[in-house]
């Protein structure tokens, strides 16, 4: 089940988070670093992944559905833009990251949330609820 590609594309932005959120958490603990600037992810570009998806009969039997192809990358961590600097030469505002940390959590609660529904209804449709 683990190489379907809504599977794979729910577990790469569950990874993209998990990753972020370590980047944020280096922001908040450098935050009055002398010189320290903040690093950010890239976003995770989802239309280069799904170029290669494709919807197609399955041959066992007509009506099926499966996804084909496409494959997605983790961001790259980019030094992000100062808004405010410390006269130290620091570039990170506490609150800003406080509020990235918070939406990232709730971001990646819902992209796991959407991954146990997904597993569920694939259960389902095997005939193993639960």
């Amino acid at each position: 089940m683990a190489q379907m590609s809504l599977l794979t594309a729910l577990t790469e932005k569950m990874r993209w988070h998990q990753q972020r959120q370590g980047l944020l958490a280096q922001n908040v603990a450098n935050a009055d670093t002398p010189g320290f600037q903040g690093k950010e992810l890239k976003q995770l570009d989802f239309s280069s992944a799904l170029e290669g998806v494709s919807l197609t009969p399955v041959s066992a039997a007509p009506g099926h559905i499966s996804l084909t192809g496409g494959t997605m990358q983790v961001a790259d961590a980019v030094t992000q833009p100062d808004f405010e600097t410390t006269p130290e030469g620091n570039g990170v505002t506490l609150e800003d990251e406080m509020m990235k940390v918070t939406a990232n959590q709730m971001d990646y609660q819902a992209v796991t949330s959407l991954y146990t529904k997904s597993l569920a209804l694939i259960r389902t449709a095997l005939g193993h609820p639960s």
